[in-house]
């Protein structure tokens, strides 16, 4: 019986968020609070009809264990104390004769097993049926409270762009600084270190790049620094001019890939924002945030000469 009700407690546990956030996925923003009442309500429904489905089955069950029990003993009960009492108020039990206990108490044990039982099929069909569900993948956008919505301060009134810009801005961020160049340089289909793609994209926004000066104003070691550039350099993507790295053709081609890259690793988080009628300020957003989280003017090398023009 313990085992039935830690599996019964570990799937409830399991599954009942679970199913909430699938429904919230489904729908889109306007439709969120919607999607979450109608989940609620046909849970309720479900558990009315299977309180009332379950609990006659249990009741009726029982009962009819009840009658057989009393039925083999053969001794008298108190006065009023009989099989349908006892079913519809386990405190009867109390009353009853200390040798006919354990075998009520069994009872009750084997009907709700008969409970879980018959539910089994019920459960088998919902399992069955939830692998025909299309899979919709799950929303990566999220409200990114700032410190005037958390704290006690002057409300800071924004344009919906300047929002947006900032709800973007602190989920681009929020990823790890590594785990952000693995999923772009997986997504640009390349075999390149992520130190190495962090490089790329810094040249490309700057035009030149000075590893020794990036080492002193990022937080990358020197060392991922020195290796990202050997390896862009023996793929013939960079060319040295002196102690700077410049793009080849080959490096330009393999960057813009990258960008478009971060592009679309950004434009994921705008979730349902990012649809078919996006307005092009949003776009123009997400190319400026891409610039942006591709490096700072802080790491620019030390010369007047101005960035070549990889973007044309």
């Amino acid at each position: 019986m313990s085992a039935y009700f830690f599996v019964f407690g570990a799937g409830l546990g399991l599954v009942m968020q679970v199913l909430v956030l699938v429904v919230q996925n489904a729908v889109s923003y306007e439709d969120l609070g919607v999607a979450t009442s109608g989940a609620t309500f046909f849970r309720s429904i479900g558990a009315s009809f299977g309180v009332a489905v379950f609990g006659t089955i249990f009741t009726n069950r029982l009962t009819s264990k009840l009658e057989d029990v009393f039925a083999a003993a053969g001794l008298g009960l108190p006065p009023g104390v009989g099989p349908g009492q006892v079913a519809a108020d386990p405190r009867a039990v109390a009353q009853l004769p200390p040798e006919l206990r354990p075998a009520v108490l069994h009872a009750y044990s084997t009907s709700i097993t008969d409970v879980f039982l018959y539910a089994s099929p019920v459960v088998l069909v919902a399992f069955v049926i939830a692998w025909f569900l299309k899979e919709d993948r799950l929303r990566t956008s999220v409200t990114a409270p700032d410190t005037t919505q958390t704290l006690a301060s002057n409300p800071v009134e924004r344009s919906s762009y300047d929002e947006c810009a900032r709800a973007l801005s602190v989920l681009g961020s929020r990823e790890g600084r590594k785990a952000v160049y693995v999923k772009i340089t997986e997504r640009a289909g390349l075999d390149l270190l992520p130190a190495a793609s962090w490089l790329l994209l810094r040249i490309r926004r700057h035009g030149t790049v000075e590893p020794a000066r990036l080492a002193e104003t990022t937080p990358v070691p020197l060392r991922a620094i020195t290796e990202a550039s050997r390896q862009v350099e023996e793929r013939r993507l960079v060319a040295r001019e002196g102690v700077q790295l410049i793009l080849t053709e080959e490096g330009v081609r393999v960057s813009t890939r990258l960008a478009k890259a971060r592009e679309e690793s950004l434009a994921e988080l705008l979730g349902d924002w990012w649809g078919p009628e996006r307005p092009t300020d949003l776009v123009k957003l997400v190319e400026e945030l891409t610039a942006e989280l591709s490096g700072s003017d802080a790491e620019r090398p030390r010369t007047s000469e101005p960035p070549r023009d990889y973007h044309a």
